[in-house]
């Protein structure tokens, strides 16, 4: 097992701007330790995402995540990008190859995971509220599933933008208390309920009782205001912190091309959250 990094070890991280509260470090640098890899991951404030970008492979780093504000912007920087991260129109995980760049998304397969843990995806009704990028990813993701999806969203150009793209239908969220009876999936890609107003719901909670599951990407707290109320009225919840654990899963295995250790990724992201 390698204690200290040396000339051989292998250099992962996150670009983005701020990158302080990532969790990511946590998680992949105690499965590169599991899994006795010679590698380290670091995060990186960037503001300058071109040079950012050749430092890649000037330095060698072998793979990075990308966070807010570079999702979109790193695009127009790579050799490569995958098809899923096209279609999204974002890019969340670099791979160096040989020095070129593959840009991918394993965003929407952190929340399909996630969901597909609590219910099959296939025939399901879903309201989406957001049209941002998460809500983006997570749309075209579950309607590759099979998933019918309505987008909500305070600007309805942008709600009606969303659901071209991935085939849904929409309206603004003003009229959330009207049509929610008509869904078995709630999915919140907005940051209402994030700490620190964690006193902040999205959703008349009188109305979660229509739904099956309701998920919230929000991690912190792990269980949001609408979670909780969504768990008082029977709903099966979906924290946030599946879907980051699962992208980043997803990630690591992009990048070493070997499954990943889930137990000691998740343990180490719930002390990180806890501590």
């Amino acid at each position: 097992m390698i204690l200290y990094p040396n000339a051989s070890t292998q250099l992962y991280g996150i670009i983005g701007h701020p990158v302080r509260h990532s969790l990511s470090p946590i998680m992949h640098n105690n499965a590169f330790k599991k899994r006795k890899i010679n590698a380290i991951y670091l995060a990186f404030d960037v503001t300058n995402l071109e040079a950012a970008i050749a430092g890649i492979k000037a330095l060698g780093i072998r793979g990075l995540s990308v966070t807010i504000p570079h999702k979109e912007a790193v695009m127009k920087y790579l050799d490569d990008i995958d098809d899923m991260a096209k279609r999204i129109g974002a890019v969340n995980t670099i791979i160096n190859r040989e020095g070129k760049l593959l840009g991918s998304n394993t965003d929407w397969l952190g929340a399909v995971r996630a969901l597909e843990e609590v219910i099959a995806l296939k025939g399901k009704k879903v309201l989406i509220i957001g049209a941002g990028g998460s809500a983006r990813a997570i749309c075209i993701g579950i309607r590759d599933k099979g998933a019918n999806v309505h987008i909500a969203n305070r600007t309805i150009s942008k709600a009606k933008s969303l659901a071209y793209l991935c085939g849904a239908s929409f309206s603004g969220i003003d009229e959330l208390n009207n049509i929610s009876n008509d869904f078995d999936i709630l999915i919140n890609t907005t940051p209402v309920g994030m700490s620190p107003n964690e006193d902040k719901i999205i959703i008349d909670p009188k109305v979660l009782s229509n739904f099956k599951v309701v998920m919230d990407i929000v991690y912190s707290p792990v269980e949001t205001l609408l979670l909780k109320e969504a768990k008082k009225r029977g709903c099966k919840t979906v924290s946030g912190l599946k879907m980051l654990l699962y992208q980043a899963i997803a990630q690591f295995e992009l990048w070493i091309n070997q499954l990943a250790p889930i137990e000691e990724m998740e343990r180490a992201l719930l002390e990180a959250i806890n501590s």
